[in-house]
């Protein structure tokens, strides 16, 4: 493959994360004192972009920045992280999107988000991308950009037999059902299950239930990311879930650990192929573990040197 051929790329968004850290979440109303403040970069797509490119993949986004000093930082961010940026666009007409996160003293977080420049992503900026869109090997979207480009985005990957991966977050209940069948993999986790399916998620058991009914709807494989218990798969080859289970760790901060386990798929089916799902799913849940025991978002994503090396054979 042509060393200027992205291999994973990712057509999502981008957002400048405001973070405080508590000893819990505030109540409706009520102010508290935080311990610590920090600004940081995320977003799902971004995220999964840069966890795919820490562990070796060559990595394109596709995205809609502000043109103010956020926008002008997250480029830079890309850059330094060694993802290509020719598709990265910056607009006057709206700010860069902006997550603000409260994280308490176990890790758990409360966040808002204005996608503000992610919304304005269109069928242009689409358009510009999408020859390198059809020459990589797994192309990856998410739900924090317009649903229609995403659409558009599984469709050109599809017509140029590049594998998807679609992540329905965060999730609508009345989602167009063309995504369930133009997604290769359907990756969602517990409460993005529970609001495309009305199937209450609490445990492997359920998680499986909501991924038939998904199966049911189109889906080729389904992924139900269950945190700190792993995951569960089923597809239409093997229905019967199973689940993968991962091994127990203290979590710091969970904010984008979803994102990093996607983006560490990513990678694998990129550059792993011959894999099996569950091999893949069992590494990526590994590397999304080691995520929540460091503070913030990509800050917290290990590099390809931070991980046992046989997870790179």
């Amino acid at each position: 493959m042509d060393k200027d051929i992205s291999q994973v790329i990712v057509v999502g968004s981008c957002m400048t994360d405001l973070v405080s850290i508590t000893p819990r979440l505030p109540k409706a109303g009520e102010t508290i004192h935080g311990s610590k403040f920090f600004i940081g970069f995320g977003g799902k797509g971004a995220n999964q972009c840069i966890q795919a490119a820490r562990l070796g993949a060559r990595t394109a986004m596709v995205c809609k920045v502000g043109d103010d000093s956020f926008g002008n930082n997250y480029i830079e961010n890309f850059q330094k992280n060694q993802v290509c940026t020719d598709f990265v666009a910056q607009t006057a007409a709206a700010a860069t999107g902006a997550a603000s996160i409260i994280v308490n003293a176990e890790g758990q977080n409360a966040i808002v988000i204005v996608a503000g420049a992610n919304l304005l992503l269109d069928s242009g900026d689409l358009a510009r991308a999408s020859a390198a869109i059809s020459r990589a090997r797994v192309m990856v979207c998410q739900l924090e950009t317009s649903p229609p480009v995403s659409l558009e985005a599984l469709k050109v990957a599809r017509r140029s037999g590049v594998k998807t991966i679609f992540n329905p977050a965060p999730a609508i209940a009345d989602l167009d059902p063309a995504f369930f069948t133009l997604s290769d993999v359907f990756c969602c986790n517990e409460s993005e299950a529970e609001i495309l399916t009305g199937i209450q998620v609490n445990n492997a058991g359920d998680a499986g239930k909501a991924g038939l009914a998904l199966l049911e709807r189109g889906c080729n494989l389904v992924l139900v990311t269950l945190g700190g218990e792993g995951s569960v798969i089923l597809s239409k080859e093997e229905p019967t879930p199973k689940h993968v289970a991962t091994h127990k760790v203290t979590a710091v901060d969970t904010t984008g650990a979803g994102d990093s386990f996607i983006g560490a798929l990513a990678f694998y089916m990129a550059r792993y192929p011959q894999l099996s799902m569950e091999e893949m799913v069992k590494r990526s849940n590994y590397i999304a573990s080691v995520s929540v025991q460091a503070v913030g978002t990509q800050t917290s994503y290990p590099y390809r040197k931070d991980l046992p090396q046989d997870f790179f054979s």
